[in-house]
């Protein structure tokens, strides 16, 4: 969703769940994730994030700053690292006891890799059967320009690192992957297929463009 602050579009991320009350948090990253009563209406969402305004965007401007300077990895046990949309300390995803930084390096990406496969595998099934369509194979790989990408012969390749992203963003690189196997091109027909299976694409497309420089080791 997004919303206008003081002449800003902030865009945020909903999480609706069995809750009494709206919270809101902001990542290290710059995501904003709103968590909300289920049922809770649009309007409800917005009023709550308004009230948040001047500390929303003392945050943003914080971050802004923050990346302006590069990035760097802290490979201890509380050093953050993305996982599926959060960040979590090392120690949460892969051992770290004994191990050197380039071990640590070398594991914690064998983690994303395998996060990455076993979570595509696990979703790809119903959007296959949605859209009717059969890839020849799956793989995950390393790339540095590239979520996803469909060979003429069939064959979807997703990068390890949408492991970092939250499961909806790697959904749409799924489905996006997955109209690729009837069209090959990104026309109108293309958009329009996307669009019959994960209306809201747009704000999943826009999610990796924002915070993909985050998604990174």
């Amino acid at each position: 969703m997004k919303i206008e602050l003081a002449q800003q579009i902030v865009e945020f991320h909903v999480e609706y769940g069995p809750r009494k009350k709206i919270s809101l948090q902001i990542e290290p990253s710059g995501l904003i994730t709103v968590k909300a009563p289920n049922g809770a209406v649009d309007e409800m969402v917005m009023s709550a994030v308004r009230q948040y305004e001047q500390w929303i965007l003392e945050r943003l401007a914080i971050i802004a700053k923050a990346k302006e300077a590069p990035v760097t990895r802290e490979y201890q046990d509380e050093g953050k690292f993305l996982h599926l949309g959060r960040y979590h300390q090392l120690h949460e995803l892969i051992e770290t006891e004994g191990r050197s930084e380039d071990e640590l390096k070398l594991q914690l990406k064998k983690f994303y890799f395998a996060s990455c496969k076993k979570v595509v595998l696990e979703r790809i099934k119903d959007y296959q059967k949605q859209l009717k369509v059969t890839p020849k194979s799956i793989e995950i790989v390393e790339s540095r320009t590239k979520w996803g990408s469909c060979s003429s012969d069939r064959k979807l390749t997703f990068n390890y690192r949408l492991a970092m992203a939250p499961v909806e963003v790697i959904d749409y690189v799924i489905v996006h992957e997955l109209c690729h196997l009837t069209h090959m091109n990104h026309d109108r027909s293309f958009w329009r297929r996307v669009g019959s299976i994960m209306p809201d694409y747009k704000d999943k497309e826009a999610y990796l463009e924002r915070y993909g420089q985050a998604m990174t080791l």
